[in-house]
């Protein structure tokens, strides 16, 4: 029998992805666009990444041009892809790599993952892509393709089983054809070893696949097990002169860190009011609606409270307030409800945080990066759809 990565060069030979926007061998760049791709790639599917790429490298065509960008602008066009901590780091990369290498991109593996946000697997790829060299990765689609094929127990988080994958990883990265055999992983496990329904018929190393063998892979990797997320609630403050919206930075840390958004304010409601745990007089609806009321009341209460010292802040006088229907956002380690309030005022007052959205009928906005709720908050209003 041949070996493993002879079986899976060969089916990548003829059923591999070659013409991906940034598969583009002999261009000058093409670590920097490996890169970019790379860190795009991370936890989000390559159809949702190519247009995020192709408008990126149409801004930044190199390291240097991301280096001296402006972070609102790599914001922007990071706007809507996720993980946004991504971006800072890929930006500061870019700077480390301007001003410490003179704009030549680290070639050594130890130079590369000691660059913001690029780890063992990340630095591994991007050298085994853009310049043949013999490195092991280990992403989410190889990870699934050797926990099936040698059927390694646990969760791939968990150190034993992450050590035991790296041993199968590093073993069966051949000397010959690393990028090749790098991409044939990668879409091996993202094509036919997929997540759910996998095509096992067409798979190159289904012959010695233990899990295949015996029936159960379905059950490779193994589930993490879910616990039920919590639950945070936030007012979004929507103060609008029926033209322009108030929008202020956030944080360079924390969620949505670096992007433009709504004013907010924390909705904590007590535990005990919460009606987690129901009474023996209760039924759930009975509990559901305590809870329900409880956080309307404080929500009510957070509006007479906190809507005079928005309004002293940006020295204006309010029209009218009104709370609107409510969105829900889900974070992977919470669940996000978001209480909008529209506040309108007579005139917002010129000034650098105002003039950064307008609103039109047309909802043509400038071009800033905001955090997806956001985004749909200003579009409903641009549009006369909030309810």
């Amino acid at each position: 029998m041949q070996d493993f990565s002879t079986r899976v060069l060969a089916w990548y030979d003829v059923y591999g992805r070659k013409h991906l926007p940034w598969q583009a061998p002999g261009n000058p760049n093409y670590i920097y666009y490996t890169w970019v791709s790379e860190i795009m790639l991370q936890q989000t599917q390559v159809t949702t990444v190519i247009p995020y790429f192709n408008a990126f490298i149409a801004r930044f065509p190199d390291v240097n041009a991301l280096a001296i960008a402006d972070s609102d602008e790599v914001m922007a066009l990071w706007a809507g892809l996720g993980y946004y901590a991504r971006a800072r780091h890929l930006h500061q990369a870019a700077k480390i790599i301007h001003n410490d290498y003179q704009g030549r991109f680290p070639d050594t593996f130890d130079s590369l993952q000691a660059l913001p946000g690029i780890g063992r697997s990340t630095a591994g790829a991007i050298l085994s892509l853009a310049l043949g060299q013999r490195h092991a990765i280990l992403d989410g689609n190889v990870k699934r393709v050797l926990c099936r094929h040698a059927r390694v127990a646990g969760h791939p988080s968990q150190a034993k089983v992450s050590q035991a994958l790296w041993r199968l990883a590093e073993n069966y990265t051949p000397n010959e054809r690393c990028a090749s055999y790098t991409q044939a992983m990668m879409d091996l496990g993202a094509t036919v070893c997929t997540r759910t329904k996998p095509k096992c018929h067409q798979c190159p190393v289904q012959v010695d696949c233990q899990a295949r063998i015996d029936g159960c892979v379905s059950e490779y990797p193994s589930k993490k097990t879910k616990k039920a997320l919590p639950l945070k609630q936030v007012i979004f403050w929507l103060v609008t002169d029926n033209t322009r919206v108030y929008l202020e930075k956030r944080p360079d840390t924390g969620i949505w860190g670096g992007l433009w958004g709504l004013p907010e304010s924390p909705v904590e409601v007590e535990v005990e009011a919460q009606a987690e745990a129901q009474t023996e007089a209760q039924t759930e609806a009975q509990a559901e609606a305590q809870a329900e009321a409880q956080t309307e009341a404080t929500v009510n209460q957070l509006i007479a409270d906190k809507l005079d010292a928005l309004l002293d802040t940006l020295s204006v006088s309010l029209l009218m307030v009104e709370k609107k229907a409510l969105l829900q956002h889900a974070f992977t380690h919470y669940r996000l409800q978001i209480h909008p309030v529209l506040v309108t005022v007579d005139a917002l007052p010129q000034g650098v945080l105002i003039e950064a959205l307008t609103v039109t009928s047309q909802n043509k906005t400038v071009d800033v990066a905001m955090p997806t709720p956001v985004a749909k908050l200003i579009e409903k209003l641009a549009n006369g759809l909030l309810g």
